[in-house]
């Protein structure tokens, strides 16, 4: 797949902005805070639904404005696809392909992106909410139809903790509960599916990630990816993470995890209604990674944590390549290599430099590796000039200086 052209209003800091990106490598290149990681966020939003920054869409909107629009021309193979989301600020986004009205969850099967990004640390290094976002945004990518269930699970578990906040508060427990019954039915259901796709995810990027980061790292450290399960009776939100494989629940049997969500949500009962708050299933689960058999957050050196984080984007990109009939995703590469010693860097572009197309942002443009600097595009203060344009513009500046003497 190929951005061939990108339009944004009202997105960030741009009133209006324009960018057009060729095949192959692209890179942005602006000092910080003037736009070019807005630019790579925005062909994000299209893929994922959401931002890597924030969680929320009201902060992608500019300043006084109630919505935002993105753009973007598309180019698979021969067949062009013109993608276009109106991000509001308050309500539900819209979408439209090729002029049509569309449900925003459809644009995930046109645009196809991973992107690579100093907060992809936090991945490894932080709360499992990170690790969580990272699971399903590549879930939606790849099967699109699960950012729909994913929305669908966090309504019935806003409307589940309103009413243990409820009961709560007036002393309900017993027989006075009936209506948690038919939310735990709903939750159950959602969260099963949500729960076997993550585990069907991480087995099939074990051996991607393998390779990728041993292809980083120069070493092979072992790493493995494995789910810690709110369901098996522990809480991962509050504890380590770490699963023991013999109790770990079966991968692929949503039957099965079903009947253990079910139990848990029964065995938690009267915790949930003293804490108002529902403390089993998917959204209290944790991606616990390991290298050298040891989990990555707390044991791993900063350079095998950034490893790990390359690996697992680098495994996202080629699992979205194995499978898609579109071709490659975009690359997004977004001011990653300032964060990364001489050798990653070179190992790094060395191993995304084959794919379609890779748009690279820094702001020191000396930080691009030779093999990845190709089409230049500047951006100051929310102003994109493409490399052409400012070097016609030096060459006409100097033939008129030329003809004064």
């Amino acid at each position: 797949m190929i951005v061939e052209h990108l339009s944004l209003v009202d997105f960030r800091n741009y009133a209006t902005a324009e960018l057009s990106l060729h095949r192959g490598p692209n890179v942005l290149v602006g000092r910080n805070g003037q736009g070019k990681t807005n630019l790579a966020e925005a062909v994000v939003f299209l893929a994922t639904l959401g931002s890597h920054r924030v969680s929320s869409d009201a902060p992608l909107v500019r300043d006084g404005q109630e919505f935002a629009v993105i753009r973007a021309r598309l180019s698979h193979g021969e067949r062009r696809v013109l993608a276009e989301v109106q991000v509001n600020r308050q309500g539900s986004n819209k979408a439209r392909i090729n002029g049509a009205p569309s449900k925003p969850n459809e644009l995930p099967r046109y645009a196809h992106v991973v992107l690579f990004a100093p907060e992809d640390l936090q991945i490894v290094r932080g709360d499992p909410s990170a690790r969580r976002r990272f699971s399903d945004q590549l879930l939606i990518q790849r099967t699109p139809r699960m950012a729909a269930v994913l929305g669908d699970y966090d309504r019935v578990l806003k409307q589940r903790n309103a009413l243990l906040k409820s009961a709560r508060a007036r002393g309900v427990r017993g027989e006075g509960l009936s209506t948690l019954d038919v939310w735990d039915d709903k939750l159950v259901a959602l969260g099963s599916e949500i729960i076997t796709a993550r585990q069907r995810l991480a087995t099939d990027l074990q051996q991607p990630v393998a390779d990728a980061y041993e292809a980083i790292a120069g070493a092979d450290h072992r790493p493995r990816l494995e789910w810690a399960l709110s369901v098996d009776g522990g809480d991962p939100e509050e504890e380590d993470g770490v699963v023991d494989d013999a109790e770990a629940a079966p991968v692929g049997d949503t039957a099965r995890i079903a009947e253990m969500f079910r139990a848990s949500l029964a065995a938690k009962r009267s915790n949930e209604l003293d804490r108002g708050l529902t403390l089993t299933g998917p959204h209290r689960d944790d991606l616990v990674l390991r290298v050298r058999d040891l989990p990555v957050k707390g044991y791993a050196s900063h350079g095998e944590s950034w490893s790990v984080a390359l690996a697992l984007r680098l495994a996202s990109a080629e699992l979205l390549r194995s499978e898609s009939p579109a071709g490659d995703p975009v690359l997004i590469l977004d001011d990653v290599f300032a964060e990364l010693d001489a050798d990653r860097r070179q190992r790094l572009a060395g191993l995304t430099a084959g794919y379609e197309q890779v748009v690279v942002t820094a702001a020191v443009e000396e930080d691009i590796p030779a093999v990845l600097h190709a089409h230049v595009v500047h951006i100051s203060a929310g102003t994109i000039s493409d490399d052409r344009a400012v070097r016609h513009a030096h060459g006409s500046s100097e033939s008129e200086a030329g003809d004064d003497e």
